[in-house]
């Protein structure tokens, strides 16, 4: 018999990265025979603290999976009942899923109210945010001493955890391809979809839009570019969106850039992922990318900078392009992808298959 597990964090009715992770880690143990539980949260974010426009998915609940929620973040009534919960369950393993230090009180407390620190394995997206506040490390050290084991998913987050966490039991894994979307879309039919041009090239910036991520840096590129192609933004601010269109509008670009600005509902990821030719990730820091995982399931090349684990695992030329974070680089890389045409599939279909969810199920239950 397979073991029990309970998986603590973000997952349906709530949407974003976080939450697609878990159910698809959910769903990947039960095909491993695992009987999983889901313990999300009844209040992730006060609304006056979301910088979106709303943190819940407009997407069906994912069928065959077993989501309670319980959790409010700060409530500490509700980490009680969530402490109590998982240690009714009576689970081998508890896996909290850890992307963020405000999230560090509600987490930690229910992984040590429960008592059960010897099965508690934290999952770690980030342990430090890339828009950094002066409790951040006091609260994932709180966070950290909850639990008895780590799964980092790059290199940079490894590398905080044990300079956060010295003698921490801690594994380097992965993060695998997001699979979840639906497969590739005929790319006529994807752009009729989408309103777009299926005679004309397209680049894509896919994601929820922060200053760290580098937009500006892009289009300052893409204004330098040759542009052989239209650049697609899709994805819902998370910061001022006036400047970017400022930028633009100042760098005689705006009408083509393609401003899809709302958050991409999950019928919708395919579709953007099927036009494009090429998605590029500008980013000035970064641990890890969900993005690219997504792009590397459909064989899309990226192009990312040289910063966090963006690059780790890719080489240049061969199954993407690695960039430095300036406009220089970025336009180079651009001008270079469309001058050559490279052929990234056969690589990347191999990659693929490597960052597989069950090797990520088998490697994590080791």
């Amino acid at each position: 018999m397979g073991k029990k597990i309970v998986i603590v964090g973000p997952a349906h009715p709530y949407r974003g990265g976080i939450a697609a992770f878990s159910e698809r880690l959910a769903a990947a143990l039960q095909a491993a025979g695992c009987e999983v539980e889901l313990i999300t949260f009844t209040l992730q974010y006060p609304s006056f603290l979301f910088p979106g426009k709303t943190q819940y998915s407009d997407s069906p609940a994912p069928e065959g999976l077993h989501i309670t929620r319980l959790l409010n973040s700060i409530n500490p009534f509700s980490w009680i009942r969530t402490a109590r919960a998982v240690r009714k369950a009576g689970p081998d393993l508890v896996i909290y899923s850890y992307w963020m230090p405000a999230m560090a009180p509600a987490l930690g407390c229910t992984a040590r109210w429960s008592r059960l620190k010897s099965r508690s394995i934290a999952l770690v997206h980030n342990l430090i945010p890339h828009e950094g506040h002066f409790t951040d490390r006091l609260l994932s050290r709180f966070f950290a001493k909850s639990v008895s084991k780590f799964a980092a998913l790059s290199e940079p987050v490894l590398g905080d955890i044990l300079e956060l966490v010295p003698d921490a039991e801690c594994k380097l894994l992965f993060h695998p391809v997001y699979d979840q979307f639906g497969p590739a879309a005929d790319r006529s039919e994807a752009c009729g979809a989408l309103g777009l041009d299926p005679a004309k090239r397209y680049l894509l910036f896919f994601g929820l839009i922060r200053d760290y991520k580098g937009l500006d840096l892009l289009l300052r590129a893409w204004a330098a570019s040759e542009r052989k192609a239209e650049l697609i933004v899709a994805g819902e601010f998370y910061s001022d969106g006036q400047k970017y269109h400022d930028l633009a509008a100042e760098m005689g670009i705006d009408d083509r850039v393609i401003w899809r600005t709302d958050y991409i509902p999950d019928s919708e990821v395919r579709l953007y992922f099927s036009v494009a030719d090429l998605l590029v990730l500008p980013y000035r820091s970064a641990t890890q990318s969900g993005v690219e995982r997504i792009a590397l399931n459909y064989t899309l090349p990226t192009a990312v900078t040289r910063t966090g684990a963006l690059a780790e695992g890719m080489t240049d030329g061969r199954d993407g392009i690695v960039m430095d974070p300036d406009p220089e680089s970025i336009c180079a890389a651009l001008n270079s992808f469309y001058g050559g045409w490279f052929d990234f599939k056969d690589e990347l279909e191999r990659k693929r298959l490597r960052y597989s969810w069950d090797e990520f199920c088998s490697k994590l239950l080791k």
